[in-house]
């Protein structure tokens, strides 16, 4: 899955790789003001080189076994990334996160991106519980983890800072026996 995953006829999960780094700024870039809501990471993605040091960094996370990150394509355009955070074979846990072009919206896309990553997790990973985290004012992301399954635990205050104000989170997690393909 990580270099190639069809999630539908229209829809394809790959690894993302350093000669991609253009069409990542180009995503984060045309859709700055709509990710920056949500993602602190916008604010400091300025130029192409920063999505190459992204890219840099998630496949040195690949090669060390701590996770990975897909760019998500339609038809041969970047829309968007999903990916782990982290992979702790330790604890048997792992993180989602993702982000969608503001285009690509209310289309369903992601929840079948992340249904597709979380039937990875569990059939190549021995890894027990799935989490997802989102901003309380983040309704879109929020349904994904709900229309999955995933049960929410609670809320961290105050652990993220977006546009320069704290915000709360929620946290789901999914445990492998109550994940139902």
């Amino acid at each position: 899955m990580i270099f190639g995953y069809q999630v539908d006829k229209d829809i394809k999960l790959k690894i993302l790789e350093e000669r991609e780094a253009e069409p990542l700024f180009k995503l984060v870039d045309n859709n700055r003001n709509y990710l920056a809501e949500f993602l602190p990471f916008v604010e400091h993605t300025k130029r192409v080189e920063d999505s190459k040091y992204f890219i840099h960094s998630a496949l040195q996370q690949f090669i060390d076994g701590n996770g990975f990150h897909c760019g998500i394509w339609s038809n041969k355009e970047l829309i968007g990334v999903i990916g782990l955070h982290y992979l702790d074979l330790v604890n048997k846990t792992t993180s989602i996160g993702y982000y969608l072009a503001e285009d690509f919206q209310k289309k369903g896309i992601m929840t079948k991106c992340t249904k597709a990553l979380i039937r990875y997790v569990y059939e190549e990973y021995d890894i027990h519980r799935i989490e997802i985290r989102m901003s309380t004012k983040n309704k879109k992301s929020r349904d994904i983890p709900v229309r999955l399954g995933f049960t929410q635990e609670g809320i961290l205050r105050n652990n993220e800072r977006l546009q320069g104000e704290f915000s709360d989170s929620y946290v789901y997690s999914l445990l492998r026996e109550e994940y139902d393909d």
